[in-house]
């Protein structure tokens, strides 16, 4: 009878613990899901690991940047997340959006991600979307985005799109985000050099500009020549006609390896471009690109 009395009190116990689990799983999926979205009234927002001042900056979002946000019941705060970063702004510099009338884009945060007829899973299914692709984001509704995505009009839940931008072209050109692109670039300056880095802890030449253009919905290769034969944007071939967000590209023969390219950065404007580089003072830096040697080794430039 013992025996059948402990075996019961293990059965419940685990029974709990496995309750437990699901609530905090469901739980979980819940904060994901935006309550809301919101638009930065100031710029160099700094978005912040916490609800205070004290808190450590993830990163800095400009003006009029759209965002999903997450919790919107902290005094003076809200939680958001904008281009996979989840963090903190202060209220006074976020304008919660009321009419639901807004025109953003959102990058798909996983593969096989149904949009849907109605804000709802019991929604017919009418079309199917894969990670980095990107979608026109024109409503709110109960935690699911109403978008405009492989020619259809649906829904998607909102912790499978992230909102990644305001200046997006319908056919996925950066257009006027491109200075967005280089302040978000210079966030990294001084970042050190690091073979085969991809993250701010270290980048190497093709893995920074691949960082940074995967937070505007772009998904490069991690080469640069991979980046300058991978089919996007519009090649350019001459440095004067350059603009600021456009990707360069640099050939030295005596480190190709008989590649197209052995080097790329990011046009910043003025005839210079931000790259990392592994020379002995480099990291990411600004190198001018009129005269010396990346004027010499410049293969051309792609705008995206």
């Amino acid at each position: 009878m013992t025996h059948l009395v402990g075996k019961a009190v293990r059965i419940a116990t685990l029974a709990m613990i496995a309750a437990v689990l699901l609530g905090v799983t469901a739980l979980a999926a819940e904060e994901d899901i935006a309550v809301a979205i919101g638009a930065t009234t100031g710029s160099s927002l700094r978005l912040r690991s916490g609800p205070s001042l004290d808190a450590s900056v993830i990163t800095m979002l400009d003006e009029d940047v759209p965002v999903a946000v997450l919790d919107n019941t902290l005094d003076g705060w809200y939680k958001i997340n904008y281009n996979g970063n989840t963090g903190f702004v202060s209220a006074d510099y976020m304008l919660i959006d009321q009419d639901n009338i807004f025109d953003a884009y959102g990058r798909v945060e996983g593969d096989g991600v149904n949009v849907r007829s109605t804000s709802s899973t019991d929604g017919q299914v009418l079309t199917v979307m894969n990670r980095n692709s990107i979608a026109t984001v024109s409503g709110f509704e109960d935690g699911w985005y109403k978008i405009t995505a492989n020619g259809v009009d649906g829904y998607i839940r909102s912790d499978y799109l992230t909102m990644c931008g305001s200046s997006f072209s319908a056919a996925g050109s950066l257009g006027s985000s491109a200075n967005d692109v280089v302040s978000f670039a210079k966030q990294y300056l001084g970042t050190r050099y690091a073979y085969g880095g991809s993250s701010p802890s270290g980048f190497d030449c093709s893995g920074f500009t691949m960082y940074v253009y995967k937070n505007f919905g772009y998904s490069l290769p991690h080469t640069a020549t991979g980046q300058w034969q991978s089919g996007y944007g519009t090649r350019i071939y001459n440095i004067s006609e350059l603009q600021p967000g456009d990707l360069v590209f640099f050939c030295d023969p005596s480190r190709s390896n008989g590649k197209a390219c052995s080097h790329a950065g990011i046009y910043v404007g003025n005839g210079q471009h931000i790259h990392s580089s592994s020379s002995r003072s480099g990291g990411v830096i600004i190198s001018d690109l009129t005269s010396g040697y990346y004027n010499t080794y410049f293969v051309g430039g792609i705008r995206l």
